[in-house]
């Protein structure tokens, strides 16, 4: 057992530094700027993602809503992960590939920016929403991995996770989340 935990400990170790590389530095940096002078112009962070990429968004409006490392005004911030009815109810009556397309169409402004979270890049109902986030004038950030699949060309800016193992991407996306909260705390 030790090994594995080892190996699981070097892998995650491995993944997170190649977040070093000047590339990934870089886009994550635009990708705080972009989010601070969305919250400056008066708009909202809209994230969204499956499983624990949903977990993801949720920490992530948790961290904003509430704070992250400094006492400060709350910052507006949705997670269109947690409304069950809606989810529910879209998926019923129009398919789960567009239950988060619909709900950014509601809520969304042209001043805030969507976020979409992947691990494989390539969930259908993240796509759409990015899509409609563009359609909209909202900037558009996608995390993902695998090769980024077909979020890494839809987003203003994609963070792609080296990687194919999908809970090294998980946390690789999560430690992104945490650096962008608390570089948001300090922008504001």
């Amino acid at each position: 057992m030790k090994n594995k935990i080892k190996q699981s400990i070097e892998a995650s170790r491995e993944v997170k530094n190649s977040l070093l590389s000047e590339k990934s530095l870089a886009l994550i940096e635009k990708a705080a700027k972009r989010i601070i002078e969305s919250l400056k112009q008066g708009g909202k962070v809209i994230v969204f993602g499956n499983g624990g990429s949903a977990s993801d968004s949720q920490h992530m409006i948790a961290e904003l809503v509430g704070r992250f490392k400094k006492e400060r005004a709350a910052i507006p911030a949705i997670a269109l992960t947690t409304n069950t009815s809606t989810i529910t109810a879209l998926s019923n009556d129009y398919g789960y590939d567009i239950n988060f397309k619909r709900q950014l169409e509601a809520l969304g402004k042209k001043d805030d920016i969507a976020i979409g979270i992947s691990t494989s890049g390539m969930a259908k109902n993240v796509i759409e929403a990015l899509l409609k986030g563009k359609e909209m004038g909202l900037a558009t950030v996608a995390l993902a991995g695998k090769g980024g699949g077909a979020l890494k060309d839809i987003a203003d800016l994609s963070i792609v996770i080296n990687s194919h193992d999908t809970p090294r991407i998980q946390e690789a996306h999560i430690l992104i989340i945490h650096i962008l909260c608390e570089l948001i705390e300090d922008g504001l």
